[in-house]
């Protein structure tokens, strides 16, 4: 069970890190494409990827760095 549960920490967390890099990627290339057009929304929008990525890349650091206690043996 306690591998089920980093598999799926892990899973979430590099859907989040994807989902991410493909809206600072559309910001990037296609913006106006991209709902509001205001400047301001253009960067918010901009930092709020940036924040997901760096939360994910964290998250799956922090995960990795602690694999061991999801072992089933412990």
């Amino acid at each position: 069970m306690k591998k089920q549960l980093h598999k799926m920490l892990t899973s979430s967390m590099n859907a989040k890190r994807d989902k991410a890099l493909l809206s600072l990627q559309l910001l990037a290339n296609n913006a106006v494409g991209i709902g509001d057009h205001s400047t301001e929304d253009f960067y918010n929008n901009a930092e709020e990827a940036l924040s997901a990525l760096t939360d994910a890349d964290d998250q799956l650091e922090t995960l990795s760095r602690y694999k061991e206690g999801f072992t089933d043996e412990n």
